[in-house]
């Protein structure tokens, strides 16, 4: 039964390219890009096909002409399918597309295509259930990612000339659709023994990068958050911020258990992580007596059994145990009692987490190896795309298709 569904999913792609290469070229169509999405989107449970995968992306680098074609071509292709295989391979396919930060990408607050009731046609129901949730959550995260970015984007270049620094309240809103954003990633995990799958572990090493980046944006920007509130003394601020503290609290623990059930079925990325620190109890302590009016204004403030590290660039909070040896200074709040103690030693996240081989290895900013082995869906290793040069054309508008 294996070789006839593998046999019927190679005609099935065969036919597709068939028909694609008929296709006239037009504004939504070009018939040899889709051409190689339908291959780098093909049944073949056993392999991705990553030379294909690099020309769809060397494509789109080329010129943004092609990126409405792309989007039609592959929401056509995920509309039609209903084998997890193909579904899954175009979910990857599309987050190495927003990946690569192209403007006319970050324009779309919605994904092309609808998978959110998503069921394999071709599965028994008993194992069916397990990838299809598996699609259903990986698509979700996807279409959050691109409506947070796109609306970041957007907001970034409405105000471009002028520099507008955001109110206290949206930026813990924006703690919130992170800490949201981390929840929805967690979501994405193999739920049956049964999807043991090649195609399975490298959606996940994508996830577990996925979660890295997220992570270390939501651990950067509570830094700056915590020190507006302590500085305003708000109430209702401190209140929000009190609970994004005890939700990062809970999401450290699933955090910690979702890495280890990653290691353990295998997924590569998840071999070596960062250790994620306890969130200090007397930071949460802090935000609860300006809460109850105790404390009205603050600069940084932990006390000596917490650490805050600030700066925009190379460093974030960290709520940590400050006995490791590091290099600190000291600053007392008299009113209070308290005492501010700044490290510079960085303890969570690099944000600058970048693939730069085409061996599969993952390298941190600071130049040392914490991976050995992952995907690269970025190299650009396939320079057959011909180049044509936009001039004065406004980027494509990938949403009404």
């Amino acid at each position: 039964m294996r070789v006839w569904e593998r046999a019927s999913g190679a005609i099935k792609d065969k036919n597709s390219i068939w028909v694609a290469k008929l296709s006239r070229k037009g504004a939504f169509r070009n018939p040899d890009l889709e051409t190689v999405i339908i291959k780098a989107t093909s049944h073949d449970e056993h392999r991705i096909d990553c030379k294909n995968v690099q020309r769809v992306f060397q494509w789109i680098r080329t010129s943004p002409i092609y990126l409405k074609p792309l989007a039609w071509a592959l929401s056509r292709r995920m509309q039609k399918t209903r084998s997890w295989v193909v579904a899954l391979k175009g979910l990857m396919l599309i987050h190495g597309v927003y990946c690569s930060d192209l403007p006319g990408v970050q324009y779309m607050d919605r994904l092309p295509f609808d998978l959110s009731n998503f069921s394999d046609g071709h599965l028994s129901p008993s194992k069916a259930w397990g990838f299809s949730s598996f699609i259903r959550a990986y698509f979700a995260y996807l279409d959050q990612r691109l409506s947070f970015v796109s609306s970041e984007f957007k907001k970034k270049n409405n105000n471009k000339d002028v520099e507008v620094e955001e109110m206290l309240m949206e930026e813990l809103q924006k703690l919130q659709k992170l800490q949201g954003m981390i929840g929805m990633l967690m979501e994405i995990r193999p739920k049956h023994v049964d999807m043991n799958n090649v195609l399975i572990l490298e959606a996940m090493d994508c996830v577990i990068v996925e979660v890295f980046d997220v992570y270390s944006k939501f651990c950067n920007k509570i830094a700056k958050v915590l020190l507006r509130i302590y500085e305003m003394g708000g109430k209702v601020e401190a209140s929000i911020g009190l609970k994004v503290l005890q939700k990062a609290s809970i999401q450290r623990e699933e955090l910690c258990l979702f890495f280890d059930f990653c290691r353990d079925i295998g997924v590569l990325n998840a071999s070596q992580y960062p250790k994620i620190e306890r969130i200090s109890e007397e930071v949460i302590r802090d935000l609860e007596r300006i809460i109850s009016g105790t404390s009205a204004k603050k600069s940084l403030e932990g006390n000596e059994g917490s650490c805050g590290v600030v700066n925009d660039k190379d460093k974030a909070i960290v709520m940590k145990d400050c006995s490791a040896t590091a290099t600190v200074s000291h600053k007392k709040d008299s009113e209070n009692g308290l005492t501010t103690v700044i490290t510079h030693q960085w303890e969570v996240f690099d944000d600058d987490i970048m693939m730069v081989d085409a061996k599969r290895t993952y390298y941190v900013s600071n130049g040392s190896r914490i991976i050995g082995s992952t995907t690269n869906p970025f190299e650009e290793s396939y320079s057959i795309v011909p180049y044509h040069p936009v001039q004065n054309q406004a980027l494509p508008d990938l949403i009404s298709l």
